[in-house]
């Protein structure tokens, strides 16, 4: 950065974000673990979780109160109930076997990158799991959110004032901008990068560490072993949590050709509305301005994306429904929707299902997760060996279960990895060990010699034998 202005502004925080972190440092396990239970358990109160949800809806305009709130009240106590039970001070871990101790050390100083689709969670989660491990944490919101994001980190300083920690262990930029994030993102010491592709790729080229995330746009494959009543439900639950606003939300879903007609039947059931030929091109048209998805209606109600559009829906439409046979460019509804609007696909073998999956992810969304509904071991198994994804979800609400559920075994998160398929650095939801440095003592120990080490000698010997010959 070469703006004076900017630099000294941002060096302003970290130096007093430093000057917390030299405090915090000190902590034992008990003391961050008091703290950090104690900002779950004053921001998830149902009081002040709903008036941080209403306030995020009313700034934003996106997403829903109720799962606003609900991510408050349900999904950060779940997290904290999981990570709770993980070391992240000091000694972690002995291998007495292998004569390793290994020890967790802070970072330092977290730039926090906050979206506006997630304005009212991500700064609790990234502060609680930062705090936990004797970070400070610096949140940088998105110039829509801002007065969200300021509120929730006024409200954990409150909570670090109170138990008598340095309240500039959490602190947030007040006047956002990309200029700013990028600068917060070069002076700490690693990035937690949550957001726009754009704030993502910026992280990785701070020249400091960072953990980001990809893009979303969760592929759904439905197979003739499920029963289609229930898995619609699943699918409705899943696309229309928060009207769509988070990365996991079902996108497009690809339904096996015996039972398409009747699948579809059954999301009608649910609420789904599917558009014509004629109001396909029309919600295109509305949905996509020069190539760039229209923010009226990223996560919008479907009544005002329907009125965008010039669509008449039933009042007791919950999204809409768009057949398509194609992906990539020419083919927008292939891609990233972040509305209530979902893409279906139909195959006739699971061969093309897997293409079809494999072909929309590289589109868009590559790493990230996809889904299916089945019942045959083979066909998922063939799903997990044959995509370019992180996270395969099984027979669930995939935009409810892919960041960890009590239905699964992930880890609970808001962050999502997505490996070097999506430019990431890790590829499985970003936990508590993403927040801390390690460091492993090596002692010696009494090892024999392996029995087969002779055979692995004379295998070793044998194709060195055959790689000569060549």
């Amino acid at each position: 950065m070469t703006d004076t202005t900017e630099s000294a502004e941002i060096a302003a925080l970290v130096a007093k974000a430093r000057k917390a972190h030299a405090v915090v440092n000190t902590y034992d396990q008990a003391r961050v673990d008091l703290i950090a239970g104690a900002i779950v358990y004053h921001l998830s109160r149902p009081d002040t979780a709903s008036q941080i949800a209403v306030m995020a809806f009313e700034e934003t305009r996106m997403g829903l109160v109720d799962s606003k709130r609900a991510k408050l009240t349900q999904k950060m106590p779940a997290i904290f109930y999981d990570i709770r039970k993980e070391p992240s001070v000091g000694v972690i871990d002995r291998d007495m076997a292998n004569g390793i101790t290994t020890i967790a050390k802070p970072y330092g100083v977290i730039a926090a990158l906050v979206p506006s689709t997630n304005c009212e969670a991500t700064p609790i989660f990234k502060s609680v799991l930062g705090i936990r491990a004797r970070n400070a944490v610096i949140c940088a919101p998105h110039p829509a959110s801002k007065r969200t994001t300021l509120h929730v980190v006024a409200l954990i300083r409150n909570v670090l004032r109170a138990l008598d920690a340095p309240e500039d262990l959490v602190q947030c930029i007040e006047t956002p901008s990309k200029a700013l994030a990028a600068e917060l993102m070069a002076q700490c010491d690693v990035a937690m990068a949550t957001g726009s592709g754009d704030m993502v790729t910026a992280a990785y080229s701070s020249g400091k560490p960072a953990f980001g995330v990809g893009v979303g746009n969760a592929v759904v494959v439905i197979d003739e072993t499920v029963d289609l009543a229930e898995t619609a439900k699943r699918i409705r639950i899943g696309k229309t949590g928060d009207n769509a606003s988070g990365c996991s939300a079902e996108n497009s879903i690809v339904v096996a050709d015996q039972i398409y007609d009747d699948f579809l039947r059954a999301l009608q059931a649910e609420g789904a509305y599917i558009a014509n030929a004629e109001e396909k091109v029309r919600l295109q048209s509305a949905m996509w301005q020069d190539g760039y998805l229209s923010r009226n209606v990223v996560a919008r109600s479907v009544h005002e994306i329907a009125a965008h559009a010039g669509l008449t829906v039933p009042q007791d439409c919950r999204f809409i429904l768009v057949e398509e046979t194609g992906y990539g460019p020419d083919y927008p509804f292939s891609g990233e929707k972040l509305s209530l609007v979902l893409t279906c696909y139909r195959y006739k073998t699971f061969d093309d299902a897997i293409n079809l999956v494999n072909g929309v992810t590289a589109f868009s969304g590559s790493g990230h997760s996809c889904g299916i509904h089945s019942h045959d071991p083979d066909r998922i198994l063939a799903l997990g060996l044959a995509t370019r994804t992180s996270r395969v979800i099984v027979r669930q609400s995939h935009g409810v279960a892919n960041s960890g559920s009590w239905t699964n075994g992930l880890a609970k998160t808001f962050s999502l990895g997505c490996g070097s398929w999506g430019g990431n650095s890790v590829s499985e939801n970003v936990t508590q060990k993403h927040y801390f440095n390690t460091t492993r003592i090596a002692e010696p120990i009494q090892r024999d010699i392996p029995d087969d080490a002779q055979g692995n000698r004379i295998w070793l010997s044998a194709l060195g034998s055959v790689l000569s010959s060549h």
